[in-house]
């Protein structure tokens, strides 16, 4: 596996080593020596999936906040999606900025999302399923989020989305006091 940094601060593009022969192909997508080695989460005590049937679909932009915040190990298992983490922890280094992903079932790829960022996606295709990997359980009453067109954030979306939930569409634009 090889660990891709990102624009922001702790964020890894995981990238699969595949060896491939007349039977198909093999690769290890995870291993805990490994993240561990490099400061990373190995363990994660829950695994969400996310369909999504049409092209266009955001969700996003969540996080879950103090005490329980959750770091995201997320990979496309059908389809291609645009993802993106955006750094909202008040001492990182790139606070406030975000970085994106294309996720590509084809190309087994996965993005490290560490604590203390909002992740959201896009899909690019119909028919689209990604598979979550938490470093926490999930919390209701610490569920969080921001607005995916926040011009505080200015992230640059391959096109406009057509299909979004009510919920998301009326997250709140961030302001410094949400800091994490």
């Amino acid at each position: 596996m090889k660990f891709v940094p990102t624009a922001v601060s702790g964020a890894f593009v995981v990238e699969i080593d595949p060896r491939s022969d007349e039977r198909g192909l093999f690769a290890r997508t995870f291993d805990a020596r490994s993240f561990a080695d490099r400061g990373l989460v190995p363990v994660y005590p829950q695994c969400n999936i996310s369909q999504n049937h049409k092209r266009g679909t955001l969700r996003g932009m969540h996080y879950q906040a103090d005490p329980r915040p959750e770091i995201k190990l997320v990979r496309a298992t059908r389809g291609r999606v645009f993802d993106v983490a955006l750094d909202l922890r008040r001492g990182s280094p790139t606070y406030l900025q975000w970085a994106s992903v294309e996720l590509d079932a084809s190309r087994h790829n996965a993005f490290y999302i560490p604590a203390g960022c909002a992740h959201g996606f896009l899909t690019l295709e119909d028919d689209c399923e990604l598979f979550y990997q938490m470093s926490e359980v999930y919390v209701p009453e610490l569920a969080r989020g921001v607005r995916w067109d926040d011009p505080a954030f200015s992230i640059a979306w391959p096109f406009r989305p057509s299909v979004i939930s009510e919920r998301d569409a009326a997250l709140e634009s961030y302001n410094q006091e949400m800091g994490l």
